[in-house]
């Protein structure tokens, strides 16, 4: 076992998504472009939201890659082109690889718009290898209960999201090795989690405080480690405690071209699918 090291630090960036819901924008920003295969996470919430006031993302295409939405609160309505729907509640996952292209909507469930509450969650983008980003699209629907959870240390619970730990399998396909962690610990507690040496590796601090190299981090900061030289373990070390999460996958090693929402390999692949979604060609609509 040989630890990773720490190669930057850096604030998420608060923007707005959709119709006006705020999210910590962790990447991409001016600072980090993408973690390969990883292209974007957000933050959004905690955002207390009264009756009829909540906000979400109405219907938008992708072409590309894969979108991932966690829910800790709140209740988001998925619908998309491919005639999917479901509601996500606290705890629940969506996995969705967009793949050739679909046009699908995130908003607050009818119940949360009547009654307001606290909505809060993480959206994650995956990018797919070149060989997948024509695939025809597939919706994961992972309900909390689905979730395998495990204790491993004292002081410590992980819900294994995506990818293999501790023994525990997500309940997700992810066309390449990913790995995707939400990790509690308490006060002191610290935690050894196996990352292949040659996969990039950031965590992200959202409750509490992380003891990083003498230093405290506090919530919405993301953590990257160094890649390589035999470094095949992360360790957290939470300071009050505090929930974070791990993010780790195999690198393409693929040229990266993006337009908001489509991540091809070439300009001309861009193109084709700014013109698809145009003449109604992809995700025909919703």
């Amino acid at each position: 076992m040989k630890l990773r090291e720490i190669s930057r630090i850096l604030p998420a960036t608060q923007t707005y998504e959709g119709d006006g819901m705020p999210v910590q924008r962790t990447f991409p920003t001016r600072s980090l472009d993408h973690i390969d295969p990883f292209l974007l996470l957000d933050h959004f919430g905690p955002q207390h939201v009264k009756p009829g006031e909540g906000k979400g993302v109405p219907p938008h295409p992708h072409r590309g890659f894969q979108t991932v939405t966690y829910m800790l609160s709140g209740e988001f309505e998925h619908r998309d082109s491919a005639g999917n729907h479901g509601i996500l509640r606290a705890g629940d996952l969506q996995w969705m690889i967009a793949g050739d292209g679909v046009v699908h909507s995130e908003m607050p469930s009818m119940e949360f718009q009547k009654k307001g509450g606290t909505a809060e969650g993480f959206q994650l983008w995956v990018n797919l290898p070149a060989v997948d980003k024509r695939m025809p699209p597939k919706y994961q629907d992972i309900p909390s209960a689905r979730i395998p959870e495990t204790s491993p240390a004292p002081g410590c619970k992980v819900r294994v999201l995506a990818g293999t730990f501790a023994g525990l399998q997500g309940n997700v396909e992810t066309r390449m090795p990913v790995l995707y962690l939400h990790i509690t610990l308490d006060p002191n507690a610290s935690l050894d989690i196996p990352v292949p040496a040659e996969w990039n590796a950031v965590s992200y601090v959202f409750r509490g405080a992380l003891n990083a190299e003498n230093r405290e981090l506090h919530p919405d900061s993301l953590v990257l480690y160094k890649v390589g030289e035999g470094a095949d373990t992360v360790r957290l070390t939470a300071g009050a405690g505090g929930d974070f999460l791990l993010i780790a996958g195999k690198p393409l090693n693929e040229s990266v071209v993006r337009y908001g929402p489509f991540v091809m390999n070439t300009e001309a692949e861009i193109y084709e699918a700014m013109n698809d979604y145009r003449s109604g060609k992809l995700g025909h609509g919703l």
